[in-house]
């Protein structure tokens, strides 16, 4: 028997060291170098807070409810109408112990208003689009989807199962003809579920995209039933259509979209929002929407502030302020056009859709714009790649049904001293 030692492998060279592993970088220090580029370039995005005297040309608050003495009455009175010890806190997610007949009350409640056979209550447009995005595609399903989309549809697109995702130009349905023609094999058109994604009032370029139009398209070439709109309605929500219902119902094309997705947050001053969809989609979302079952429900006091929100859209009393909206809407409108009439439109142009209150204010200074503006108290913002193109930079203007015609004035006057030459206008 051989002895161990003459199999054992040979003991390594005393001079020779191990490898080196490579220096371990401090994470901190990768994330202030990260925020460093992007200070750098003058893309760092920070929280502020506005003073209370500031004028609000940003935010999203298109009827001014957030501020309404009537919204504020009939919230508080609907919160006071809780039985005692009601609670506040929904206490777990929808499928444990979240639900109530309340939620399921108000989702038929916003449905009814909207013309829509139900509804499912998500936590925010966020949660909503991601939800069905995510799942509502099936394996090897095509989805088509206009190329300025939000955000969160992108992101529920990138986690859903389809085949395939394909952008057409912003709101042009020969662009979308082209993409289902010749982007599409033909067992894609006659054998996969094709979902259309649009919004219906773009929150960057606040145009309206041409719903008809597209139904239209897609009756002509995908004529085997096997096409499903998804429209995002968040920023026309209490803005456009009958008593805000949307452009969809504007447009009596309620049945042509396959799911609606209303959010809360911006002109009803709420929070959360509602996909409105068949009753077997809202079950099958219910089973498989993640960004639904694995988040606590919304809480009383959001629902009854949605539940106020739609009451007042119900009973016509946001009317008047959706007509002042849109009278402002005009005023502005002709002041700018006068502006820009006798401005180079390299200096400055604006992107404006008629009824649309948001404004696109479109100058290669459009940081140096903004800060004139808040220098004034007018709070807007510049908006920057990546939130849109490169190229594409702008101020962001939304007008408010609580503005004046004296604050849209001085508004004007900020920025024809800035990119005008100071002569009055």
């Amino acid at each position: 028997m051989k002895h161990l030692a003459a199999i054992s492998p040979p003991s390594p060279i005393a001079s020779e060291t191990p490898p080196t592993k490579p220096p371990h970088t401090n994470l901190q220090a990768t994330l202030r170098n990260a925020l460093q580029n992007r200070a750098l370039r003058s893309s760092r995005r920070r929280l502020t807070v506005l003073p209370p005297t500031s004028i609000d040309f940003s935010s999203n608050d298109f009827l001014s409810l957030s501020t309404s003495p009537l919204y504020r009455t009939r919230f508080l009175n609907h919160l006071n109408s809780a039985p005692p010890r009601h609670p506040f806190a929904s206490g777990g997610s929808r499928l444990l112990d979240g639900n109530s007949p309340y939620a399921e009350s108000l989702e038929s409640q916003i449905a009814t208003f909207h013309h829509a056979p139900s509804g499912l209550l998500f936590n925010s447009g966020f949660d909503a689009n991601i939800g069905v995005l995510a799942c509502l595609p099936q394996p090897g399903d095509v989805i088509v989807h206009d190329e300025l989309v939000h955000a969160s549809a992108r992101e529920g697109m990138r986690l859903s199962r389809a085949g395939r995702c394909l952008p057409f130009a912003h709101s042009d349905p020969k662009s979308l003809e082209r993409v289902l023609r010749h982007d599409l094999s033909e067992r894609e058109r006659g054998a996969r579920n094709v979902f259309i994604v649009v919004e219906s009032l773009y929150s960057m370029d606040g145009d309206i995209a041409p719903l008809r139009a597209f139904v239209d398209v897609v009756d002509r070439v995908l004529p085997h039933g096997n096409a499903y709109f998804i429209v995002d309605e968040a920023h026309a929500t209490g803005v456009l259509g009958p008593r805000g219902a949307g452009v969809v119902q504007e447009l009596g094309l309620e049945e042509r979209m396959f799911v609606r997705v209303h959010t809360f947050g911006k002109a009803l001053a709420s929070h959360g929002a509602i996909v409105l969809c068949c009753p077997d989609t809202r079950e099958y979302l219910i089973n498989y929407a993640r960004s639904l079952i694995y988040t606590t429900a919304l809480g009383f006091p959001f629902l009854a502030s949605i539940k106020t929100a739609y009451e007042l859209l119900s009973e016509g009393e946001t009317e008047p302020a959706q007509h002042t909206l849109h009278r402002l809407t005009r005023y502005l409108s002709k002041r700018l056009d006068k502006l820009t009439s006798s401005v180079d439109p390299a200096i400055f142009s604006v992107d404006h859709f008629p009824g649309s209150p948001i404004f696109a204010l479109r100058s290669p200074i459009p940081r140096r714009l903004a800060e004139a503006c808040q220098r004034e108290g007018i709070v807007v913002r510049a908006i920057m790649a990546p939130t849109v193109p490169v190229g594409k930079e702008r101020v962001r203007v939304c007008l408010h049904a609580g503005n004046t015609v004296e604050e849209i004035d001085l508004l004007v006057g900020v920025i024809w001293k800035r990119v005008g030459g100071g002569a009055r206008l």
